[in-house]
């Protein structure tokens, strides 16, 4: 009996070692959407929405920011970079708590005389670099909830560099996609792909005594993902021909052409989180998709927006701005060591604005964003990618 066991076991084992690789590399338990709910929700309260496989995991006290989604169940794929560590500190960091999360909500600009992330006076460098603790360390309250939606609301306040208050109100709601609205989104088939697709609706409002005005500054809804980098990823831009000179890539320092490429109306930029950069899309030239692709994961995710053809865009440069209102709609990040040696997580972003925000008092702005993630063969992410970037997965550089 003992000699049977061990010649089956041997059998097993060199079957195991001669079994055929396969394209798409295995997601490690760290990586896996069970792995980020249990560390998350034995420290902080969450919100699972889920519709079988499809799930997404929201925490209210991050402002109701999405941590992270997956496509294919809890020992899926876990799509959003969460800092862990950091949550599990529970104590809060200066500048910035970067806890972490596939899709947050944040306030335009950052730099500039008009910025809300530097006080009166001070020089716009990163010692000086505060995030508001409206959008950072406040809990926007949930005032609703369904089976596949969830809603928060908060008002606050807030003063930019030029000493502007800000009376603010957010309504933000959060709800999974089904099958048939997420394919009519995007004029695709998911019948083969694996697939996560959810939606957020931030609605702002003027809730001052006076009328917005860009001679003392405004204010934009804008939207930030952190999602787990990989050495394989890369972000896909597509912008409109003729205008490629117009992409800003120095926010942090130029760009190596080793990690951005710029061909015919697209722009590609390698999301490791080994090198800190930044560049962004003004309204010009801006198509209202972004996505990027992991060749070894087997991997497309898809941003999709409302943009309806403003030009007016606030601009965070940290500088003393002469074209405050010259901004970029869409942004991609690769963090990377900063100027201290230190980086905040391995992430890459993908981010989109709402226009400059010329409220009257009591008037509101929504600004809608869509995202996408899918799963399957090249073949099976290709016919996605082409048809709503429009860009052939053979056309992504390895860089």
């Amino acid at each position: 009996m003992q000699k049977f066991l061990f010649l089956a076991i041997l059998v097993y084992s060199l079957q195991a070692c001669q079994a055929p690789s396969t394209s798409k590399e295995s997601t490690s338990k760290e990586d896996t959407f069970a792995y980020d709910y249990n560390q998350l929700k034995a420290r902080v309260p969450v919100i699972l929405l889920q519709d079988g496989d499809r799930k997404i995991l929201i925490v209210e006290a991050f402002q109701g920011r999405v941590m992270t989604s997956t496509a294919t169940g809890m020992a899926g794929n876990s799509y959003g970079w969460i800092n862990h560590d950091l949550i599990q500190k529970g104590e809060y960091q200066t500048h910035i708590n970067a806890y972490g999360g596939e899709e947050r909500f944040w306030l335009g600009p950052e730099g500039g005389q008009y910025g809300l992330y530097f006080k009166k006076g001070d020089p716009f460098d990163l010692a000086h670099w505060q995030t508001p603790g409206a959008i950072d360390t406040l809990k926007y309250p949930m005032v609703g909830k369904g089976n596949n939606w969830v809603r928060f609301v908060n008002s606050f306040s807030l003063e930019n560099y030029s000493g502007t208050r800000f009376d603010l109100k957010i309504d933000r709601s959060i709800r999974l996609l089904e099958e048939k609205e997420a394919a009519h989104m995007l004029h695709v088939s998911l019948d083969k792909v694996k697939w996560v697709a959810y939606e957020s609706d931030n609605q702002l409002s003027n809730e001052g005594k006076r009328d917005w005005d860009k001679s003392t500054g405004v204010v934009s809804i804008w939207l930030l993902g952190m999602l787990k980098a990989t050495p394989s990823q890369v972000v896909i831009l597509p912008f409109k021909n003729g205008g490629g000179e117009l992409v800003n890539d120095a926010y942090f320092g130029k760009i190596g052409a080793d990690r951005l490429v710029k061909k015919d109306g697209v722009l590609f930029f390698k999301g490791d989180s080994k090198s800190r950069g930044k560049l962004g899309i003004p309204p010009s030239i801006v198509k209202p998709v972004a996505g990027s692709y992991d060749a070894a994961k087997g991997t497309l995710t898809i941003l999709r927006f409302n943009y309806q053809g403003d030009t007016a865009y606030v601009n965070s440069m940290w500088e003393n701005q002469r074209f405050p209102y010259r901004g970029d709609v869409v942004n991609a990040y690769n963090d990377g060591p900063n100027d201290t040696g230190r980086q905040l997580g391995a992430f890459y972003e993908l981010e989109t604005s709402s226009p400059a925000l010329v409220l009257p008092k009591r008037a509101a702005y929504r600004h809608v964003q869509q995202t996408f993630h899918f799963e399957g063969t090249a073949e099976e992410l290709n016919a996605i990618c082409k048809k709503v970037l429009g860009v052939e997965l053979s056309q992504v550089p390895k860089l």
